[in-house]
Parts: structure tokens; sequence; C-alpha cells
């Protein structure tokens, strides 16, 4: 034996005993009970939502409360700044999600109310003149269409956040349906549903409001020193009472001092009498105006808001900057929980579930089940195909076609890929693509025969000649999969996943593997034998 071929045979051994056991042996030792290690068990295939079971949901986001959210921000910065600049209004207030008007504007401060109201609303507001100092801002439609698609798209991104921080393997999240409002969540393996659905859906928008006053046992009660009127430019929210039991009012700024747009990070930590509780850190930005708002209010209350309820109001002792904490009572999960959205950041908008289904274990067992038999049904009969027409030479075409399926099945695991039930398809088809590429060798290695070549040198040829057609079929179907899987969702990308791995792998045993069992056995032959004889039953 060449020394060449032995190095290439011990390659095919070496890499064959690496994937077999990659890929292989974690699932014959879960399904036998065989010794292995804890990382190898860790790196056992995964299975996707249709095969393991799993939630799948789809939900719709109300990209309105984000257009609400922007209109009354820059209706109350207006506010604000007619405020500083001594212009009285009458009133300012929403017409809709996505308009306001003012009243009252004085006719001697009309240009002044004009310039401000250029600088905050040009860019994103019409604005439209009424009778009496009368003014009217609506939301550009070209905003409008900007902002809910981003609505989507971040909601789309912080639901992927929260998710993979839940620790599910190989999750789908992405806008789904014609309206371009909705968005399809798909868990493998998540066995607590109301927790996951909790976790997804709650906003967590954190704020952190000056208090004027409370807190008091009713809204009446707090609103008395304002002749029982709502200011303009304040919100009354509600918290729990000191002793846990009841709930009190608080009077509040209705802009944030601070808000989750100025998280860095939130971790779950003890308060002063170890109970759970949150501790949040601030970016840069962030820490700059909690430092001033701090700073300029000592000896203040602030409220520190989630989800438009007050969580805790603590007094403000100095000048804070870059942190602070979040307690109340919390059980340990309800922190953890709690952590974990305000890491990924709040939801852009609330959201609606508009189905929900639960795809049992048992209906995913049936899944591989019927996959596993229909895979071993076609390599059966590929197989006898092989026999019946190549003979022997069939041989060499099904050891490459295992080699393919082992490697695969090594790969996929190694980096985590996860078998779903389009998958499996593309792992039907990639065998069929090994039995392909073998028979395009063999039928040159026949033609090269028939014209009087000898074994080695047909084996040769054909390798050589074959070898740029299955590249070229190989980097075409690549290219195919990789659209699929840029724009397709999980069952396709599955496949898509699939199919990728399968063509690299089928390229290197069709031609390396299967070309080294050729010269194998033409090693065994004299090279007189291998002149004036075919050894090949081919």
């Amino acid at each position: 034996m060449h020394k060449n071929l032995r190095w290439k045979l011990l390659s095919i051994v070496a890499i064959f005993v690496i994937f077999f056991g990659l890929g292989v042996y974690p699932i014959l030792a879960q399904r036998y009970s065989l010794p292995a290690p804890g990382w190898l068990k860790a790196k056992q295939l995964k299975l996707g939502l249709d095969l393991k079971g799993g939630v799948h949901l789809v939900m719709r986001v109300h990209t309105g409360d984000a257009l609400k959210i922007h209109t009354t921000t820059t209706s109350e910065q207006l506010r604000e700044a007619l405020k500083s600049a001594g212009v009285n209004v009458s009133s300012l207030a929403l017409t809709s999600e996505k308009s306001f008007k003012v009243e009252g504007v004085p006719q001697d401060r009309d240009a002044e109310f004009r310039r401000l109201a250029e600088e905050h609303t040009a860019a994103q507001y019409d604005r439209s003149a009424g009778a009496g100092g009368a003014y009217e801002f609506t939301m550009k439609p070209n905003i409008e269409s900007d902002m809910r698609a981003q609505t989507v798209v971040q909601a789309r991104e912080t639901i992927d956040r929260r998710v993979n921080e839940l620790g599910v393997t190989e999750p789908n999240i992405s806008t789904y349906g014609q309206s371009n409002d909705q968005i399809l969540v798909q868990m493998p393996g998540v066995t607590d549903v109301a927790r996951a659905k909790e976790i997804i859906q709650s906003t967590a928008l954190l704020e952190l409001k000056l208090v004027e006053s409370g807190p008091a046992p009713t809204r009446e009660a707090l609103l008395q020193a304002h002749a029982g009127q709502l200011p303009q430019d304040m919100d009354v929210v509600t918290g729990p009472a000191g002793d846990g039991d009841g709930t009190v009012h608080y009077l509040v700024k209705k802009i944030a001092a601070v808000t989750g747009r100025d998280l860095r990070g939130a971790n779950p930590t003890i308060d002063e009498n170890n109970r759970p509780a949150v501790r949040f850190t601030l970016t840069a930005e962030g820490a700059r105006k909690f430092g001033r708002v701090t700073g300029e209010n000592i000896g203040r209350t602030l409220a520190i808001i989630l989800d438009n309820r007050v969580f805790s109001a603590p007094r403000v002792e100095g000048r804070i900057t870059d942190d602070g904490r979040i307690y109340g009572s919390f059980t340990t999960e309800e922190v953890n929980d709690l952590s974990l959205v305000l890491r990924s950041g709040a939801l852009p908008a609330q959201m609606s579930y508009l189905e929900e289904r639960v795809i049992g274990p048992t209906l995913g067992a049936d899944s591989v089940r019927a996959g596993v038999l229909a895979s071993l049904g076609g390599l059966a009969l590929v197989v006898i195909f092989m026999l019946f027409y190549y003979k022997l030479t069939g041989v060499n075409a099904i050891i490459a076609m295992s080699a393919n399926l082992i490697i695969l099945i090594g790969l996929m695991a190694y980096f985590g890929a996860a078998m779903t039930l389009p998958g499996i398809a593309g792992f039907i088809l990639t065998m069929g693509m090994g039995v392909d590429s073998n028979v395009l060798i063999f039928e040159r290695i026949k033609e090269n025969l028939r014209a009087q070549k000898g074994p080695r040198a047909a084996v040769k040829e054909a390798f050589e000649r074959v070898f740029l057609t299955l590249l070229d079929t190989h980097v075409t179907s690549l290219i195919a999969a990789a659209f699929l899987f840029q724009f397709g969702t999980g069952p396709i990308r599955g496949f898509a996943t699939t199919l990728t791995i399968g063509l690299l792998t089928n390229l290197f045993t069709s031609i390396f593997v299967s070309r080294t069992l050729f010269e194998l056995v033409l090693s065994r032959r004299p090279a007189t034998a291998q002149a004036s004889a075919r050894p090949l039953s081919i």
C-alpha cells in the first residue's frame, strides 16, 4: 500500500470516528443508556419545534401605542418649551394617537408660538391653523409608516433577546402575515408556557418620575390641592401601600426623568432587609440626566414606575448618577424575570395573542419516527438499486453515502443546528444527491473502460472530469440554499441548513472518500493485471 493512500485512509477513518462520536453516539447513548461524558451529551443533535414539541405563538404588535407615546412626548416637550418662554395657552391635548391640538394661543405671542412649534415639531408633524388661536398637529404619513415598521422590528428584536435569555434552543422569531404587524414565535422544548408568555408580552417600561404629591389613599384626596382637576403636565399612578395591603396614589410629572432606554443593565440583588430586589445601571447619557435630576431635587420623592405602576418611591438623599435599585414585594423568580425583561429592553408597544398552539412531545416523537422510517426506506431502496445495477462497485457508493450522512449529523450537532421536519427532507435529499454524484462518476468510468483505457487511468480521468461538474452543481445548489436561509422562516431555514451542510459533505465523500476506495481496490492488484484486465465490476 502506498504511503499516500495510507494517509488518506487514516484521515477518512479519523473523520468518520470524530463525527460518529459527535453526532451518532450521543443519540445511541441516550436511547440505550450508554456511558457518555456530559460535554458530549450537551452536543447532541437538537430537535426543532415540530420534532421536539414546544410553543407556537402568533402575536400582533399594537403599533398605535408607539405613535401615541411619541405624540404624547412631543406635545409635552412643546408644553414645557411654551411654559419656559411664557407663552400661555388655554389647552394642549391629544386628539388621536398621531395628532394633538393647541388652543388659546395669545395673538400677541403667535409669532413666538410658531417659532417654538417649528423647532419642536416641524420635522415630524404637519401644522394647520384654526380659528381663535387654535393649531392642529398631525404626524406626517411617511413618519407614521416608518414608526410603525420600526416598532415591529424593535418588538421582534426585543422578543428575540428575551427568548434567547430563557435558554431556548433554536427559537424562531420572525415577522408573520400580510399586515406587517404580526410576529411569529416558536420555542422548541418549552414546558412552562405561562411564564414564557408573561416574559414575552411584558412591556417592562421603566420610568423614573418626580413625585409632586402623595402617596394618598384615593385619587380625589390626591387632587384636592389642585381643585380636584388633574394638571395637564402630570399623571396619577398607583402603587402598593407601605404595609403591602391596599393601594395608594401618586401625582407625578408626565415626562420621565429617566426611562428604560437609558438602562445599561439589570441584575438580581437584595435590599437592606435581605429581600429580593433588582439593581439597575445606567448609560453615560442616562447617568448624566439622573445626576442632574437627583442633584436638583434632594429631599424630594422619586417614583420608580414599571408598566405604569409604582414599585418603590425612595427619598432622594443625594446626587445619584449611574445606578439604582427597585425593591418591593418580589419573589426570587419575579426578580429574575424582571431583570431579564429590563436587560432585553422594553417592548415599544402592547401585544396581543392571535394564535397559540402547544405541540406535544408525543406528536414530535411521531414526526421523528416517521422521518426516520422515511430515511431508512429511502436508504434501503438506494442500496438495493446500487448493488443491483453496479454490483460490487455499488458498495463503494454505499460506503461514501453512509460516511456522508454520519459527517452531516456530526456537523449539525457540532454547530448546534436543529433538525426539523423539513430538515429531514433535506437529509433525504442529501442521500439522493450523494447517489447522483456517484452515478456520474461510475458512468464516466464505464465510458473510459469502453474506450480501452486501463482501470487506473479510467478512474483517474473520471474523477478529474466529473469534479468540475459536481463543483458546478453543488455551488449552484449552495446559492439556492443561501437564498432560502436568508429569506425563509424557521422550517425553510431548517431545510436550507441541512441542505447546505449536506452539499459540502457530499462533495467531500463523493470525490475524496469514493476515489480513495477505488485506489484501495486497485492497489491490491499487480500493475500487469491492472493493465490487462478490468477489476472493476461496473
